[in-house]
């Protein structure tokens, strides 16, 4: 029978934050490795024999693992720098509350950084808190959410969104707060949550005059396609420049001091186009927030970029055949953490 080759990351010059993994690497079907037919066990053997292995291979979760519920083996894949982006489809009947949202995101993609940037029974803020995608992750799989809404349409739809498509009185268990998000993160005391994850609005660019596309999807079936007529919506900034500023200074800054030291905040934007100007959002919050003093002897510190793959959107023929114009089939995922600035008094 072919052996199972063990080897631990601890014999390898690996950082000791994974040293509690261990690789399983078994022969590879069809290529170097593959036995001869002697060598080939019965079926009645490789049951066996699999279950002994199954047996002997028991996945737990690390004591030092102060992060999250996952054991060594599912921890590792979810450090890749991709995934792709994961929906229930426009005809399921748990999408028919999300798709009245003109800008809506995934609770299952959510839900995939939940699970690895807290532990069961865990806080979870989400300022730009739509149509309760966070929450709804949150309520799957038992973290508790505080969702700020500015607009009551949304409000009450993420509200309504829980107990229809989780369980009905699922929405008292978790904080739905229907507020504009900058007066009322300052009302929330230091080191409060333990993640924040959210999607805000693309400046306004939801404002501008509907394209083939928004005409077909959303306008043709009467759905809306911003966010709010209200002044206090960021997506209503009339200047991008003027928009980031509150965006990163009255919101993530703020959402920085509310979170535990060493606990992390994940944002989820694309990149989007201005007319003929290709704005690298992304980017531009980067630049903005990393090392950004959030008080106490604080800063966030940039973790990493994960890519979401949107492989499912249509192409469409934009510019076709005069110039170049991208279509943009991915989010960022922009991973900070928060962390002692190097010279603050511990």
């Amino acid at each position: 029978m072919a052996r199972k080759n063990v080897v631990r990351l601890d014999e390898i010059n690996i950082p000791t934050q994974v040293e509690l993994l261990d690789i399983y690497i078994y022969p590879l079907e069809g290529g170097l490795l593959q036995p001869d037919s002697a060598d080939i066990p019965s079926e009645e053997e490789s049951s066996n024999d699999a279950q002994a292995e199954s047996e002997d291979v028991v996945q737990t979760v690390d004591p030092r693992n102060s992060l999250n519920d996952l054991t060594g083996k599912e921890w590792l894949p979810e450090t890749k720098s991709f995934f792709f982006q994961k929906g229930l489809g426009a005809k399921h009947p748990h999408a028919q509350i999300e798709r009245l949202h003109p800008a809506p995101y995934s609770f299952q993609d959510i839900g995939r950084l939940i699970l690895f940037f807290t532990k069961k029974g865990n806080s979870v803020l989400d300022p730009f808190g739509g149509v309760g995608s966070t929450a709804k992750a949150c309520a799957l799989n038992g973290r508790i959410c505080t969702s700020i809404e500015l607009s009551q349409e949304w409000h009450e739809l993420s509200i309504k969104r829980l107990e229809t498509e989780v369980s009905e009185g699922s929405s008292s268990e978790h904080s739905f707060i229907n507020a504009d998000c900058i007066p009322t993160l300052k009302t929330f005391a230091d080191n409060t949550f333990n993640f924040m994850v959210t999607s805000p609005p693309y400046w306004a660019i939801l404002n501008k005059k509907a394209d083939h596309k928004v005409k077909k999807g959303r306008v043709e079936q009467n759905l809306a396609t911003n966010y709010s007529s209200s002044e206090k919506d960021l997506g209503n900034i009339e200047r991008y420049e003027d928009f980031l500023e509150t965006l990163v200074q009255d919101v993530f800054k703020e959402c920085g001091r509310v979170i535990k030291e060493k606990r992390y905040m994940c944002l989820v934007v694309s990149d989007f186009r201005n007319k003929s100007e290709f704005i690298s959002f992304h980017s531009d919050l980067i630049q903005r927030l990393s090392h950004i003093d959030v008080g106490n002897g604080y800063e966030l510190t940039l973790q990493g970029v994960k890519i979401l793959a949107q492989n499912h959107k249509s192409l469409l023929p934009y510019g076709y055949p005069f110039a170049y114009v991208e279509n943009i089939h991915h989010q960022y995922i922009l991973i900070f953490r928060k962390t002692k600035k190097k010279g603050a008094a511990k």
